[in-house]
């Protein structure tokens, strides 16, 4: 069985993308961290939360497009790829591959000769499409994911890929709406 690759089309993210990608992320969120995560973040990641937090987050966030619907994000700060999400009939047919290469290469034109990312151990699906596309598990750490009083500590391991020095030479970083001072999300 072969599945099709969409024409994906990829751009910075708008305001008018927020609803989408705010929903994108909390159901991908959702799938990937719901039974891998303490309980106290589970609380705190509500469907507003999302909402709350997309529109901070836009001049990080490149979409993907299919078919005229954003089909998933990634956002980046510096050399970490914060956040990689595609909706569920979206999966599986390029899109999230496409999202993870300008990841990469958004690091590499910001000057970074390697990118990380963390992933919960339970989420093997995650954990096995980022060995797929040449990222390396360099072993557990500690997150901390902020909430209105405190943080959570999350169990996470943390990926890397070094980057191509030819990348680098070639690569120019798209232009932000608004800098963003970095908020860990």
């Amino acid at each position: 069985m072969s599945v099709e690759v969409e024409h994906v089309e990829l751009r910075a993210a708008r305001r008018a993308d927020a609803v989408a990608v705010a929903e994108i992320w909390y159901r991908g969120w959702c799938d990937g961290h719901l039974g891998n995560v303490p309980d106290a973040l589970v609380a705190v990641r509500t469907r507003e939360s999302f909402s709350e937090r997309v529109p901070r987050r836009l001049a990080d966030t490149t979409v993907a497009v299919v078919g005229g619907e954003v089909a998933g994000f990634v956002m980046v700060v510096e050399d970490e790829v914060e956040q990689v999400y595609v909706a569920e009939r979206h999966r599986g047919v390029g899109v999230a591959v496409a999202l993870l290469k300008e990841a990469e290469r958004l690091v590499a034109a910001g000057g970074h000769r390697q990118a990380w990312l963390a992933v919960v151990p339970g989420n093997a699906r995650a954990r096995r499409f980022y060995e797929r596309n040449g990222w390396t598990d360099q072993g557990p750490f500690e997150q901390f994911a902020p909430r209105d009083q405190g943080q959570v500590t999350v169990p996470a391991h943390r990926y890397v890929k070094r980057l191509a020095d030819e990348a680098q030479r070639h690569s120019t970083r798209r232009p932000a709406e608004k800098a963003h001072p970095r908020r860990p999300e």
